[in-house]
């Protein structure tokens, strides 16, 4: 091969790759949308990270207040139910007290309200239970039992809460019911008995369903501004699902130390917490002005993809970096310098000017 053919493959090869899109030069839309058309240069929008955007950005992600459907609910008395068994303890007569004596173990002297909302007592028979709170059940006990003892002592106490009960799923060691008692039950109660696994659960999205209806909750800013914000009552048949943190990575790619997935616990995770993760920019290689955030849209038909842009060059820029708060899904490309750009493109090169030498030589053989 003569070095006029080598020397047209080469500018060949370099008209190529200046159509690919180099971090660092310009943004070009090379990627194809939905319907195999290319997409334009008016469905990717670049924004440079200044701190007029971050507070814009901030400003936008302002925690909601919770919905007055959830903060205007307060349990009132609690109400027996089917299932509840109760302790009933009448005072100076241990026969209705503990039936069976002393050696009776205290389970077992239990009343159980049955399938019918009832529960048996002697000298009364079938006493309607369900849908009583224990102090309207004491007092028609007493009343009956006044008719056989004279001016009975009765206490009504829960032994065994069943009835009424809210479910836990989702990032726990396992699915947990917890039950409602006389003490009224709050979401961060739920959440702190249910054995959640603190290593894999997500608390920005907590999701609470009531008849029918599902709210999403962000535990973890909701309890930074204070215990108060998360002393939502739960319901009788509430329930709450906590999400896992595996749908809740971002991707750091391009010239760092350490590239990959990551999760994160909290509800947000700054541009300069990421880099740290992925022990920060390969100084020998990375372009300090390629620093790329790429969100995109869900549509691209209706709103563009975003592209934001850090120039980290400056020591300056980290701070603005530690406030830039990214979403789930964010991909952080750094891009290569210009000289390692071309270092990498010769190497790729020099493999196929070597095959097409050895053609060229093998003809010339053939030729001669």
């Amino acid at each position: 091969m003569d070095c006029k053919r080598l020397g047209a493959t080469l500018a060949f090869a370099l008209t190529l790759s200046g159509c690919v899109w180099a971090p660092g030069q310009h943004l070009r839309s090379s990627a194809l949308a939905r319907d195999d058309q290319p997409v334009g240069n008016d469905q990717i929008e670049l924004i440079q990270i200044t701190p007029k955007l971050i507070a814009m950005d901030r400003a936008s992600r302002d925690v909601p207040a919770l919905p007055r459907a959830l903060t205007s609910y307060h349990p009132g008395q609690y109400q027996i139910g089917v299932g509840d068994i109760l302790y009933i303890t009448v005072w100076d007569h241990p026969e209705l007290t503990v039936p069976a004596g002393p050696q009776q173990q205290l389970n077992a002297a239990g009343r159980l309200v049955q399938s019918d909302g009832t529960l048996f007592y002697p000298y009364i028979g079938k006493i309607p239970a369900a849908g009583k709170t224990p102090g309207e059940l004491r007092d028609e006990i007493t009343s009956k039992l006044a008719r056989v003892i004279e001016a009975p002592q009765v206490d009504v106490s829960m032994l065994t809460y069943a009835s009424q009960r809210v479910w836990v799923t989702g990032a726990s060691r396992q699915a947990a019911t917890v039950p409602l008692t006389v003490t009224p039950l709050t979401l961060g109660d739920a959440i702190s008995q249910s054995g959640l696994d603190p290593a894999q659960a997500d608390l920005s999205g907590v999701r609470l369903t009531r008849e029918g209806v599902t709210y999403t909750i962000d535990l973890d800013r909701l309890g930074r501004q204070g215990g108060g914000a998360t002393n939502v009552f739960l319901k009788a048949n509430d329930h709450l699902y906590v999400p896992y943190l595996d749908r809740k990575e971002i991707f750091v790619v391009g010239e760092v130390n350490q590239p990959g997935a990551m999760s994160f616990k909290t509800s947000d995770i700054s541009l300069s917490q990421a880099l740290g993760r992925a022990r920060g920019l390969q100084q020998s290689t990375s372009n300090g002005n390629a620093v790329y955030v790429i969100r995109g849209s869900s549509d691209l038909q209706s709103a563009p993809s975003s592209v934001f842009q850090l120039e980290a060059k400056s020591p300056a820029a980290f701070a603005v970096a530690s406030q830039f708060e990214l979403l789930p899904g964010d991909v952080v490309f750094v891009g290569a310098a210009g000289v390692t750009r071309w270092s990498r493109f010769v190497n790729q090169l020099l493999p196929f000017t070597s095959i097409i030498s050895n053609a060229a030589s093998a003809r010339n053989d053939l030729d001669n």
